[in-house]
């Protein structure tokens, strides 16, 4: 994206930049999502 940028807006990619900005914002909901169900999993476990 940087360097597409700096040439002009239209040699930039856009959907794999979209695909970069999903990655993104759905990195940290599911990694938080992931370590909750882990943790409810442990706990329930007794193995807190």
């Amino acid at each position: 994206m940087g360097v597409g940028s700096t040439r002009r807006l239209s040699a930039v990619r856009w959907g794999v930049a979209r695909r970069i900005v999903y990655a993104w914002v759905l990195t940290i909901p599911a990694a938080a999502s992931i370590a909750g169900v882990m943790y409810y999993l442990l706990s329930s476990a007794g193995l807190r």
